[in-house]
């Protein structure tokens, strides 16, 4: 098991795991949490033969960058996603920044996270598509691409490095209640468009008998005694059935970017 992705804080990761124990202990399995902290690479822990529960991006499992079956989605407790398995990316700048409109950073610094996310590239080069034109192909005077995490592009943000920057909105919910003195120093520009949340995902080789009953674990959780302090520390509603074609909807976006010669933010 593994919630890196959204374990914003050691304490949050703690609250994951617990969780975690819960929802597999009612579906009669036992796996072990293993903790697998940035920069080390997602992708690697993804392609694990033994994955049972571990969180995964939406926009890798539509490109099978490995061999997973989707279990269940997070529903974050925000007004965006109104009870649904969504999230979308907050497009950040600092605080005191004088931007008012997206168009208003172009020219400036901006940044993503890795080539495979969904939150921290693939939407943030979706949104800016639509700003191109064939007499400005370069929206930015400064791209800083691979930096990696969320957190990475939330301090580059707040120590001025770059100007505007994606940020998974349920991450931001987690680290704004969690370490609010970090998310302080940011405001949210602009937010993309709603996509299908990430998932729990387990090996492709996991029979389908377990994953039927994790599934329904993770259905089922929400209406538990022990889910109680879980709603306000991870800010969840619940889990709702992930299925792998939700996502396909997602490769859209990489298919209009390419054929437009926009392989990445620019």
């Amino acid at each position: 098991m593994n919630a890196r992705m959204y374990a914003v804080t050691a304490e949050v990761e703690a609250a994951w795991r617990a969780l975690l124990e819960h929802i597999t202990h009612e579906a009669g399995v036992r796996f072990s949490y293993l903790p697998y902290p940035a920069p080390q690479p997602l992708e690697a822990l993804w392609s694990r033969p033994d994955l049972g529960a571990v969180l995964m991006c939406g926009y890798p499992i539509a490109l099978q960058l490995a061999p997973v079956i989707p279990l269940a989605a997070p529903i974050p407790r925000a007004p965006w996603a109104a009870g649904r398995a969504l999230y979308r990316s907050d497009l950040i700048v600092r605080a005191d920044a004088p931007y008012r409109r997206l168009e208003d950073t172009f020219g400036g610094r901006a940044g993503w996270t890795v080539v495979h996310s969904q939150s921290g590239f693939n939407a943030f080069r979706h949104e800016l598509l639509g700003h191109r034109s064939s007499g400005r192909e370069r929206l930015y005077a400064e791209m800083a691409g691979n930096l990696v995490t969320a957190r990475n592009v939330l301090d580059a943000v707040r120590e001025g490095r770059i100007d505007i920057g994606p940020l998974d909105a349920y991450w931001h919910l987690l680290i704004a209640r969690h370490a609010p003195q970090l998310a302080a120093g940011v405001r949210v520009l602009a937010s993309t468009p709603l996509t299908p949340m990430p998932p729990f995902v387990a090996a492709a080789g996991m029979p389908e008998e377990l994953s039927a009953r994790l599934r329904a674990a993770f259905s089922a959780a929400a209406s538990r005694p022990w889910f109680v302090p879980f709603r306000e520390q991870l800010l969840l509603e619940g889990f709702a059935p992930a299925e792998r074609a939700a996502f396909a909807p997602l490769l859209q976006w990489d298919r209009e970017a390419r054929a437009a010669g926009y392989e990445a933010p620019a």
